[in-house]
């Protein structure tokens, strides 16, 4: 804790101007707009490397060893456009999910002056986190890879090098959600072709010999049912928090709701944009292409923690 100017820093009430949709200030905004997020955590990069190489080599399983030997154009064609756009949306997400500032709250921003600037009345009972000594809004906690307070986080994951939290949230749903259906794709591209190889005796089966097919095809058989199961139960549970309005560190934490609840649906509204529309999986929306590209002729700073 830490007295300043007659206010008290505590955990138990917060200031109007640090709740989760006021914080942001214009200054910030614009300092963060000419920033790229990024995480440099080594056991995080690694993951997310990781999971971009298990991806691609999935896809290269499923085109070269599975639909391209296939005599069946229409099979082969129709499987391979559907395998690859759910394999580009998939990354996409991960992308965006990785490279998206999750709701960090601007460091050292606990000074005499920005108290000054909240005019808060006397004895007015904030929290200041001692980690990254900033004023944390209500449902922020100090994440201690990225070194940041993060509004409403709801866990970090290392499989995207990030932070899950208010402003990324709707980029990992995605991410797990093409990654469950293309795992499951796989899965059931594997059962076909194992049915089509015992029935054509290995003959003609791939353009591969039997013994390195049967190995290839029963890595991926591994891979899509681990990534299958984890990113649907992810998946499930990032859904049903969003329905209750509660992150995951909160749940585990059994903290009692102090903010009032969103509706189930209000909440799905919140975090995915608006109305349902194609929108709502489309990890592309909301990109801007040609500010990024201007970032990089300013010679922006990297945003890295």
């Amino acid at each position: 804790t830490m007295q300043s100017s007659g206010h008290r820093f505590r955990d138990v009430e917060h200031h109007p101007l640090l709740d989760s949709d006021a914080f942001d200030s214009s200054a910030s905004e614009a300092d963060m707009a000419q920033r790229v997020w990024f995480i440099r955590d080594a056991c995080g990069m690694v993951c997310a490397i990781l999971t971009w190489l298990l991806v691609v080599y999935a896809d290269f399983v499923v085109t070269f060893v599975m639909l391209l030997p296939s005599k069946d154009f229409w099979y082969s064609l129709i499987n391979g456009v559907v395998f690859n756009c759910l394999a580009v949306l998939a990354l996409s997400s991960h992308l965006r999910t990785m490279l998206t500032d999750p709701g960090a709250v601007p460091k050292g921003n606990a000074t005499k002056e920005y108290m000054d600037n909240l005019q808060l009345k006397p004895g007015e009972v904030i929290y200041k986190c001692p980690k990254c000594c900033s004023i944390k809004p209500e449902r922020a906690h100090h994440c201690s890879i990225c070194k940041r307070c993060i509004r409403k986080m709801d866990h970090h994951c290392p499989w995207v090098n990030n932070c899950v939290g208010e402003k990324n949230q709707r980029f990992f749903v995605l991410f797990t959600m093409y990654i469950a259906l293309i795992s499951a794709h796989a899965l059931v591209l594997c059962g076909f072709q194992f049915f089509s190889c015992v029935r054509g005796q290995w003959t003609e089966c791939s353009d591969f010999s039997p013994p390195v097919t049967v190995i290839l095809m029963i890595f991926l058989c591994l891979e899509g049912f681990l990534f299958l199961t984890f990113t649907a139960v992810m998946f499930g549970t990032q859904i049903h928090s969003i329905c209750n309005d509660e992150t995951e560190i909160e749940r585990l934490k059994s903290e009692k709701p102090t903010w009032e609840r969103r509706l189930r649906w209000e909440g799905m509204k919140s975090v995915f944009g608006g109305q349902p529309s194609l929108l709502w999986i489309n990890p592309f929306a909301g990109f801007r292409l040609r500010q990024l590209l201007l970032r990089g002729k300013k010679g922006g700073p990297e945003f890295a923690v």
